[in-house]
């Protein structure tokens, strides 16, 4: 139709969409709010990811006291043999130790003093001529444990092939004055009987021996012995920066270490049982370990990854073998102290 007019399409009021600027506006609110939730979530990741490192580093830390505390225990079981030197009867002991151990020395070369040692000095720090440890991290301390531990077999059972064992006995034939009160230690050779004295022969238990030390990459390794020689150290723990060890002395009331019991003079002389000081000592005296009775733990463990923004200015005061740090790095480090009493030793010093 000419002349008609066009008109163009308009929609209703209620329908229009958003105008450029509404839709700006909303993208930039939307950004906002995506950028608060993300970094929200950043946070709580990373805060989650630090406790996680340090529940791990005090994990550790727990662990590695819980497994030496374990060990320590068992030290200086020998199935109820009672050394000469901590009998309150005996006023002339003929076992006192008289040198620390080697703990590597070959059995076939042990001797009757070495056999002494090696029972009335069951923990120690010093590793004699020992090779397995070639890789020790500077400033911590090495330990050995030894004890007696079962063997699944029938008692009087031969010892098993390739390992160094021991036998206890406190049967004593009265009748015909034969005493056989005392041990047998080596590879063979175990007739001693049980305190029944009937002929029935006393447990073989294997000689269990492990030295602690920690790696030049912080592992805690343990070397176990076995088929009579030391096998290679295995890991067990990461991130343990410092052992260290403080040795708790049972102090003589006699300076004569010989003499054990008085019996005229009812005086004990070999001490109670109770740590009367704490040393440092790597390696001790013969006359120190002979005396342990307790022993203090440090175990200062590190966590594997630096943390961003975090520096250790801490001291670490390890006992009385000093203070570590502050070591101005980004690793978090946690420290754990315990004291461990050297159940068998102690034990057999009590005083009533």
């Amino acid at each position: 139709m000419s002349g008609a007019r066009r008109h163009g399409f308009r929609a209703p009021a209620g329908e229009r969409g958003m105008s450029l600027v509404e839709l700006m506006v909303a993208m930039v609110l939307g950004l906002l709010i995506v950028g608060a939730l993300l970094t929200l979530y950043v946070n709580v990741m990373r805060s989650h990811s630090e406790m996680e490192k340090m529940n791990r580093v005090i994990e550790n830390g727990r662990f590695a006291i819980q497994l030496l505390q374990n060990d320590l225990s068992h030290a200086g079981y020998w199935a109820g043999y009672l050394p000469q030197f901590d009998d309150r009867t005996i006023t002339s002991p003929g076992d006192a130790p008289t040198a620390e151990p080697d703990p590597c020395l070959a059995p076939a070369s042990w001797t009757a003093a070495d056999l002494n040692n090696l029972i009335g000095i069951p923990v120690q720090s010093g590793l004699g001529t020992c090779a397995v440890v070639v890789d020790q991290l500077a400033g911590t301390h090495a330990i050995v444990v030894r004890y007696a531990q079962p063997v699944n077999a029938a008692p009087g059972s031969a010892c098993p092939a390739n390992q160094v064992c021991f036998q206890a006995s406190r049967c004593e034939d009265e009748i015909n004055a034969v005493p056989s009160v005392g041990y047998a230690f080596g590879t063979g050779g175990f007739t001693l009987q049980t305190m029944a004295c009937d002929g029935t022969l006393a447990p073989v238990r294997i000689l269990v021996s492990n030295i602690y030390y920690v790696r030049d990459d912080f592992t805690l390794m343990r070397s176990a012995y076995a088929d009579g020689a030391f096998q290679a150290a295995v890991p067990l723990i990461e991130g343990i920066q410092a052992l260290r060890f403080e040795y708790g002395i049972d102090n003589r009331d006699s300076s004569n270490a010989a003499v054990n019991y008085d019996p005229l003079a009812g005086t004990i002389v070999r001490g109670d049982g109770s740590p009367d000081t704490y040393v440092t000592c790597a390696p001790c005296t013969a006359a120190q370990l002979t005396d342990v009775v307790a022993l203090k733990i440090h175990v200062l463990v590190r966590a594997p990854e630096a943390s961003a923004g975090y520096t250790d200015t801490k001291t670490y005061r390890l006992g009385a073998t000093g203070t570590l740090g502050p070591f101005n790095d980004g690793f978090k480090r946690h420290l754990l102290t315990t004291t461990v009493r050297l159940v068998n030793p102690s034990g057999r010093r009590e005083t009533p």
